[in-house]
């Protein structure tokens, strides 16, 4: 076949297919016209979820009757003129109403403040009526009925009717979360009411967030204000316990542009990767403020994806933002938990608690014996003689001043696994291991980097046979296997020797702690960051060597071990991102009793 030029129309219409992939793209595209025309008030209605109808009405600056023509015609903007790298507007294509048009019946009217009268514009496909007067407020509303009616076969992609509402709706709130000064409203034909009425919040973010996604967040997140070489990010990041099944309340956005971005999204979790267990996903609403010569926006037709000129500048500083707001919460935990406790017992249970089945470990085999197996031994013996230890500090406690501890004073233990204590106004109820895991990982991983980890030799060093390509494994790590704490050398191709272990373990079944150190550098073998392999390694050392579920605690123990929470980093959850405590205010207790 020979080569030949496409006409406009298709040309049209190919254009279309790439930039608006369904209503809500179209009406975020919308939106963020209204936007750049400083609008204080911007009305979605819909019918069909989008696909039969949409209406976008704005209370913006407008546009004259003289240039209402080229508003709808291809690549004319007023956005932007020569300098493509200085984008400052959410749009900057003239791409948005065009496009629209080519696949749908179109309706543009629009009143600048000075005017007394608008102006009206049709476009359908590829006819455009001529431009005539049309009495309205100042101004623009943007009208659009049977979207991809030249195009049916891309209907065929869409979601029903209620899915379509929904992606809808979860665009309305984020451009709202980014516009607290703004009013936004959606409602729908069908049910002939408001779904969403954001009033403007005067620029109060955390008032705007609590409207989009409710106080429950703000209640459980922690303020970010930061700035490093001229970026400023700003928001708020929910605690760790604060955690969803997806990322779906994880909202970002980069000089008010609301982003999905894979390198986004890594980098918080990876803010998170400590706190918060595989499969659950932070909440946080964040804004990165950056010169626009620092970013491309135009990497993908709906905008949402972004490259930044210096990445890793991006990543440490949202990184270390999150991981330092989240530590400033050193004692603090998920309101939700005792929350959804005190519900159900208004409920008369009617909805059953599923209580936390508590895992002793990282993994599910018998890790028991690796410890002295005397539950009721007393704490000190497990501590070396120089009183280098990761267990707990002999720190006294005053029994009578409940008020002077975050986390109280012990009262009881139950069922030998948690530490029930009390302050003067709540009680606290402590997983005793996670608590513990927690500490002894936060004060080993600072050892590790200061290359500070005490050992202990052993008498009789340990052979272990092992597989050769596991022995292998072992040997090339066996540098970073020292600053564990861990010395080990070939001996002979199936074993190697082990003549030093971390002081915090004992010596009993050597042979399981080196497999499980295998399968993790294994399992982390996809990046080459050896600090990340190095971490995982030290979560299940710290795993092992913490206090156990069904060992029996004196009181001056359970203290100390409050005490250290109080002083260590990140103790309200475990390793795996677990809460390692939950709280009952008193009044919440009283009302349980009808008081």
């Amino acid at each position: 076949m020979k080569i030949r030029k496409l006409s406009d129309k298709i040309i049209n219409q190919i254009s279309a297919g790439e930039i608006i992939e369904r209503p809500a793209i179209a009406i975020k595209e919308l939106i963020e016209n209204s936007l750049d025309a400083e609008s204080k008030c911007i009305e979605t209605v819909i019918a069909g979820g989008g696909k039969s109808f949409f209406q976008i009405t704005d209370n913006g600056f407008g546009i004259v009757s003289e240039e209402m023509p080229m508003a709808v015609k291809r690549h004319c903007t007023s956005k932007i003129l020569d300098d493509f790298s200085n984008i400052r507007t959410l749009g900057f294509r003239g791409e948005a109403l065009p496009s629209i048009g080519s696949v749908s019946n179109l309706t543009l009217m629009s009143r600048p403040y000075h005017n007394d009268t608008g102006a009206q514009i049709t476009v359908s496909g590829e006819t455009i009526s001529p431009v005539r007067p049309v009495a309205m407020n100042p101004g623009t509303i943007v009208e659009v009925r049977d979207l991809f009616f030249t195009i049916p076969a891309r209907l065929n992609f869409l979601k029903s009717e209620q899915i379509e509402t929904n992606l809808i709706t979860d665009v309305i709130k984020r451009m709202a979360i980014a516009y607290p000064t703004v009013r936004f409203t959606f409602s729908t034909i069908k049910s002939n009411r408001c779904k969403i009425d954001f009033k403007s919040t005067n620029g109060d973010f955390s008032k705007r967030i609590s409207q989009v996604i409710g106080e429950d967040f703000i209640n459980n997140a922690v303020e970010i204000n930061e700035k490093s070489n001229e970026i400023k990010l700003k928001g708020y990041t929910g605690i760790p316990t604060f955690n969803r099944g997806n990322t779906s309340q994880l909202y970002f956005f980069v000089n008010g542009r609301i982003i999905h971005d894979k390198f986004i999204l890594s980098t918080i979790r990876m803010a998170y990767a400590e706190t918060i267990p595989l499969g659950r996903y932070p909440v946080a609403v964040l804004l990165l403020e950056i010169e626009p010569r620092q970013i491309d926006v135009n990497v993908h037709p709906a905008k949402y994806d972004i490259r930044f000129r210096n990445p890793k500048i991006v990543r440490n500083l949202i990184i270390q933002s999150i991981q330092k707001a989240i530590n400033k919460k050193v004692i603090s935990t998920s309101s939700i938990i005792s929350n959804k406790m005190i519900a159900s017992f208004h409920q008369n249970n009617s909805e059953q608690i599923h209580p936390y089945k508590h895992e002793d470990s990282l993994h599910t085999n018998n890790q028991e014996k690796f410890f002295l197996q005397n539950k009721d031994i007393d704490i000190k013996y497990l501590v070396p003689k120089d009183n280098i230890t990761y267990l707990l500090d002999n720190d006294p406690v005053e029994e009578n001043d409940k008020s002077q501890y975050q986390l109280g004073i012990a009262c009881a233990q139950i069922h030998q696994n948690y530490i029930i204590s009390q302050t003067s106004d709540a009680l606290v109820i402590v997983d005793q291991h996670a608590a513990h895991e927690r500490i002894v990982f936060e004060k080993m991983r600072k050892d590790f980097y200061n290359e500070n980890i005490p050992s202990q030799t052993l008498l009789i060093p340990e052979i272990i046979d092992l597989l050769e390509e596991e022995c292998t494994l072992i040997i090339e790590h066996h540098e970073n296997l020292r600053r564990l704490g861990i010395t080990v050398e070939r001996f002979g191709p199936n074993a190697i020797v082990v003549r030093e272990i971390p002081a915090i373990l004992s010596k009993n079944n050597i042979l399981k702690l080196l497999r499980d150190i295998v399968d993790e550098i294994i399992d982390n073998n996809t990046t080459h960051n050896v600090t990340d392999k190095m971490e995982k390694i030290l979560a299940t050392i710290a795993c092992y060597g913490s206090i156990r579920s069904g060992r029996k605690m004196q009181y001056t123990e359970m203290n100390q071990l409050l005490r250290e929470m109080e002083k260590s980093t990140n103790s309200s959850q475990c390793n795996h991102g677990r809460p390692t405590f939950i709280k009952l205010q008193l009044s919440d207790i009283e009302k349980l009793f009808g008081r």
